[in-house]
Order: structure tokens, then sequence, then C-alpha cells
């Protein structure tokens, strides 16, 4: 069924789990997918020797795009209108990844109904790692 702006309030939230225990594999898998060959995600000598990190961490895009995800999972395909996130903490091998959308605001833009959505992905241990906002078409 898909959102409509009857049947949405402020406040309301939808809750994914977009990943448990994050591989290194996936890591490398997206370096592939999207070209993005630094070694700060797939090189742990270079990652902790070089660099000073801890060990390799994820692709800012691969948590955007995980995120993103989740928000077509919820509003229906071709109904984004804006999507904008801010990274705030790093991504790790072995974390679980939830994400919310919470309704801020049903609107009218253009004369289509629109969700403003507040979005955030924590980690396991509910540090936010993804924060941001969408908008999405609504039936009417």
């Amino acid at each position: 069924m898909a959102l409509s702006a009857g049947n949405l309030n402020i406040g309301d939230t939808y809750e994914e789990c977009l990943v448990e225990d994050l591989k290194r594999t996936q890591l490398v898998q997206y370096s592939g997918a999207s070209g993005d060959y630094n070694p700060l995600h797939s090189d742990e000598i270079f990652t902790t020797q070089v660099a000073g990190y801890p060990s390799v961490f994820a692709h800012g895009m691969l948590t955007m795009g995980m995120t993103g995800r989740m928000l077509t999972n919820y509003v229906g395909d071709g109904r984004l209108k804006t999507f904008g996130v801010r990274f705030t903490s790093q991504v790790w091998p072995g974390d679980t990844l939830h994400s919310t959308a919470t309704v801020e605001e049903v609107t009218v833009e253009d004369d289509d109904p629109v969700v403003k959505l507040k979005v955030e992905t924590t980690n396991q241990d509910g540090k936010v790692v993804v924060s941001g906002y969408a908008s999405a078409r609504l039936d009417p």
C-alpha cells in the first residue's frame, strides 16, 4: 500500500535494520561497484600503519545507499524528491546498522502531497553514523 497524506502523522516513524555484522567483503564489493578504491576501505596495513586508523571502514556512500534503500522501502520506488545526509561517525566491519525515518511535515508542493522526513542511521551502540533529511511524493 502506497503512503498517502491521509495516513501519516507528524512523529510517525519507520525503522529498518540495514545490515547485521557488516563484512569486509561488503566493503570490497562496494569498492568495485562504485569505482572507489581508496585503500582506507580495503587495505588493513595501509589503514592502520600509514593512516593511523584502527581498521578499514565503510565508504560513507555505502551507508548512505543502504539508508536510501530504507527510504524507498518506506515511501516506494520513484517517489523520493530529495535526500541528503551528513556523515557523523565511521562505520566499521562488524557494525550492525539501523535506520529510522521520522515524519516531520506533510505538505503540498506543486499540487502534490509531500512528506518531509528526518533520517538517522545508528550503529549497534546507538551512535548516529548518518543524519539527514528526505522528502517524497505521496498519494493524495
